[in-house]
């Protein structure tokens, strides 16, 4: 799919500050201040409002690697050392804690974003002045250090980037059960369906006929302006660029649900805003949450309705502080409209959790637990981890007690949330791994979105890493950001009857075709996409089936390009997906957990690794 990059830097090397960046106001006060500047640039603007990739660049860590080397090349010119950089970082944090100018940091800030055109200059302004006050608050209680910082700017050698150290959680004395996979339900049992929303993204700003191809990060809107003569304007119903949706096509198709229920529930995970995410308020942010959630009320009435927490439904974006932040940097604002308007949904105990850290578990029906987890604890663009990122609001040791309680009841689980766990910082990542292969008998579904494709991510025994225990399923957006028809997923789950697996039978896509919905005098009509058991020739929807797949994908390429076209919701990108990303493609369906490369060694031939990795097709939604 097109891919929507930071632009080529434009910073020019010389002798000094007049003669290399030039002199912005203020310059000789604030020179200290400019290798800050930078790494505040490279914590807040890429992972906001552009799209990170989950495999970076070697040598720079995950989230960070797209503007590095254009603010390496910018800072070239000073020639700076190891030593300067750190008296620069130890000048920077004895300045902030003594007297933090919050209003000045950000005038330097939008300028060298400016400069180096990171964003367009309205987008720089508008993002910095959201950003700025939480950053400085951040960057003055995170145990970033000068060596640290340095260490990410300029390399190991000058310092170890080790913020986001290994930590662990801990796992019960009780004896982890044999494995039992379970059995299929016999001929007649009950089945289930499941409806799954996730990433909505409604932009109330969007205006048919705009330019789809504007300069922001978010197009197709007011502001956007008219695209050039020769090209057609934005669609009625959505369009394929960098946009969202207006209220009518998530009106259309809610209310264009009935042949694929009925349904006995709804998983949705997350991401109600646009991507406008440098001008958004929280009066904004409320304002979404309750147009959708009356919309979804008022299309799935008596349905039961279980949600999680979105990236987006924050502002700043991706900013979720852990609830030892008090006062109004915290994120009760957020989680007390979400309790008010979602109390229809949840009882009391689950309302209680997401209050305090926006997860919580029930029980849907007899032998079934659900829970929901807060994923943004674990993300690699929340920006409150820099303070301490080991296991925030104490979410997986209590995810932990939680499944413990359901393997001595007896009962089963699913876990829905939005961040998918391969796209996790590497500790959470590697920890939820382990509480998945504990608890593998009792964990019958697992529901994520956020990547706004059609994927999945293969659990694997510890030991091995080759029996296949587990599946993630990502679900694919409502949205068309970027390049994709909106649509919605539909989860067969073994039914409620004494005795249920409540394991994942099969799952259905369902799609708005835009060419079609915006022709001339057309209606628009969702139509099932395609069913995964009979498209890929599954046996079952069990784990071993999805590892299974994978690996007939990388000998058959056929195969691979019917996936590759349900991957974008039958709307690919023109450019062909050769054998690197094939199997890029395909490592990332068995890599649940980040940053293992361990997981593609009987994908790909270890030579060929470095080669794959540089491909990463599969995007994030930050």
């Amino acid at each position: 799919m097109p891919r929507h990059g930071l632009s080529p830097a434009h910073g020019h090397r010389g002798s000094g500050w007049e003669q290399g960046l030039g002199r912005p106001p203020g310059a000789p006060s604030l020179r200290r201040l400019w290798i800050g500047l930078g790494l505040m640039l490279v914590l807040v603007l890429p992972g906001s409002l552009v799209r990170a990739h989950p495999l970076p660049a070697q040598n720079f860590p995950a989230g960070f690697s797209d503007p590095v080397p254009r603010l390496l090349e910018a800072f070239g010119w000073w020639n700076l050392t190891c030593p300067v950089c750190k008296a620069l970082f130890t000048a920077i944090d004895f300045g902030l804690k003594k007297e933090p100018n919050v209003e000045r940091l950000g005038s330097m800030a939008t300028w060298v974003c400016k400069l180096l055109k990171i964003a367009p200059p309205n987008v720089c302004q508008s993002a910095i002045r959201l950003f700025e006050k939480d950053m400085v608050d951040v960057w003055t209680r995170s145990v970033l250090s000068p060596s640290e910082a340095c260490g990410l700017l300029l390399g190991s050698t000058c310092g170890h980037w080790d913020i986001f150290s290994s930590w662990n959680i801990s796992l019960p004395a009780v004896p982890k059960p044999p494995p039992k996979p379970p059995s299929p339900p016999a001929p007649g049992a009950p089945v289930s369906r499941i409806l799954f929303l996730t990433d909505l993204h409604w932009d109330h700003d969007y205006l048919e006929g705009t330019d789809p191809n504007c300069v922001d990060p978010l197009c197709c809107r007011r502001g956007s302006g008219q695209p050039p003569t020769s090209k057609p304007g934005a669609g009625y119903w959505g369009e394929y660029s960098k946009c969202d949706l207006p209220l009518r096509t998530l009106e259309s198709m809610l209310s264009g649900l009935g042949p694929a229920g009925p349904f006995d529930m709804v998983y949705w995970t997350g991401d109600i805003p646009a991507h406008d995410v440098w001008q958004q308020s929280r009066q904004d942010q409320l304002r979404a949450l309750n147009t959708i959630t009356d919309l979804v009320k008022k299309f799935l009435g008596p349905v039961p309705v279980y949600p999680a927490v979105g990236n987006h439904e924050s502002t700043p974006v991706n900013s979720f502080p852990p609830p030892f932040i008090q006062g109004n940097q915290s994120s009760n604002w957020l989680y007390e409209a979400m309790a008010k308007t979602w109390e229809p949904w949840l009882p009391a105990e689950a309302l209680q959790t997401l209050r305090i850290g926006g997860f919580y578990a029930l029980s849907p029906r007899p032998g079934l637990r659900l829970i929901s987890l807060n994923m943004n604890f674990c993300s690699r663009e929340n920006f409150w981890l820099l303070i301490n990122s080991t296991d925030p609001a104490g979410q997986l040791q209590w995810l932990v007690g939680e499944l413990q309680a359901a393997e001595d009841r007896g009962d089963k689980v699913h876990i829905i949330g939005h961040i998918p766990p391969g796209h996790c910082l590497k500790s959470w990542s590697w920890n939820y791994y382990r509480i998945v292969s504990r608890y593998e008998n009792i964990l019958a579904g697992q529901f994520f979105g956020h990547t706004h494709v059609d994927e999945f991510e293969v659990f694997y025994d510890e030991e091995t890493l080759s029996r296949p225990l587990s599946v993630a399923f990502l679900a694919p957006s409502a949205t068309t950001y970027i390049g994709l028809n909106p649509g919605y997923r539909v989860y067969q789950i073994d039914g409620n009857y004494p005795g249920s697996s409540h394991v994942v039978l099969d799952h259905e896509t369902y799609i708005l075709n835009l060419t079609q919905a915006n022709a001339p005098g057309a209606t628009p009509t969702w139509k099932l996409l395609y069913r995964a058991r009979e498209t890929y020739g599954l046996p079952n929807a069990l784990p071993a089936a999805w590892h299974n797949l994978v690996y007939r994908m990388r000998d058959d390429t056929q195969l691979f390009q019917t996936f590759w076209f349900l991957y974008h919701k039958g709307h690919p990108p023109s450019e062909p997906c050769g054998t690197p990303c094939r199997l890029a493609t395909l490592c990332a369906q068995l890599s649940a957990r980040a940053d293992s490369p361990a997981l593609c060694r009987h994908l790909v031939r270890k030579e060929s690794l470095p080669e794959v990795q540089r491909w990463a097709p599969r995007p994030l939604f930050c």
